[in-house]
């Protein structure tokens, strides 16, 4: 019996170059399927790295409304005014008479305490939570909020606020001491949010894309144009216009770096002109 010698067994087949494996695949056992992707090579396995970068920042339908986080300005301004829409609507209108009158912002109340009653005046919504103003106080404020933060927002608000009103008592008052109205236009009913509201609006147009913000800055000026040139309440359309203004005469101050929520973290929202981010 012949032995075979110690060593390396010799190729039973025809001889030939010494074949290397392809790149990619040391280690892996033959006729075995998926592995590749089992192992992280070519697809995406369960191991394959996923690229950097944040996601993207895309605009969701719940953040049209108010969120405590996201928007606290809005949102619990929404509840002082759904709490007063609902007094509004179930006491007694005696009462709720009373009420307004003491929140009016005419001459006579201004005269003797301005501040007060302008804050007041803005804890009202004219015609309740189904109106108009209503609406939009919520979508536009929350869209506002979302771009430049709470603080910006309210001093948005309250520059409307505070100098529509102004800017259309104190000719009354004028004119009521020159003798040219009557003493009873010192006590006209003047309450509401409107004037909050259309600032708001104003400077919304400047965050938003050019032409969006074109769009409704000139659909807000028409329609308030339509109501002035209606002469159903002049003194109130020319404040809504005037606010309107005071909105658009905000955008270098809106349109400043670090305003907005997200900014220092980066995030870009699609149509504005800055980096503006939405917030939960």
């Amino acid at each position: 019996m012949e032995r075979t010698p110690t060593g390396t067994a010799a190729p039973s087949g025809p001889t030939g170059p010494p074949t290397t494996p392809l790149p990619g695949t040391r280690g892996l056992l033959d006729g075995v399927p998926r592995q590749r992707a089992a192992a992280g090579f070519g697809g995406r396995g369960p191991s394959a790295p996923r690229p950097a970068g944040p996601a993207p920042d895309r605009p969701r339908p719940w953040h049209l409304l108010p969120t405590p986080a996201g928007t606290p300005f809005t949102f619990f301004y929404a509840l002082v005014l759904a709490v007063t829409s609902y007094v509004a609507a179930h006491a007694d209108p005696a009462l709720v008479r009373v009420l307004h009158e003491n929140s009016s912002t005419d001459v006579s109340h201004l005269l003797r305490a301005p501040v007060p009653v302008l804050v007041a005046s803005a804890l009202w919504v004219v015609g309740g939570i189904a109106s108009p103003f209503a609406l939009g106080f919520l979508v536009v404020l929350t869209a506002l909020e979302r771009r430049v933060g709470g603080v910006r927002t309210a001093g948005v608000f309250l520059l409307g606020h505070v100098l529509a009103t102004l800017a259309t008592e104190v000719p009354v008052g004028l004119a009521v001491l020159v003798g040219h109205l009557p003493d009873s236009s010192l006590h006209r009913l003047d309450y509401g949010i409107s004037f909050g509201v259309a600032a708001g609006v104003g400077a919304l147009a400047g965050l938003l894309a050019p032409w969006p913000g074109r769009l409704l800055l000139a659909a807000s000026g028409g329609m308030l144009l339509k109501d002035l040139l209606a002469l159903t309440d002049p003194l109130s359309n020319w404040g809504h216009l005037i606010a309107l203004g005071i909105g658009v005469a905000t955008w270098p101050w809106v349109r400043r770096p670090g305003s907005g929520p997200r900014e220092r973290q980066g995030a870009v929202v699609p149509g504005a002109r800055a980096t503006r981010g939405w917030h939960d």
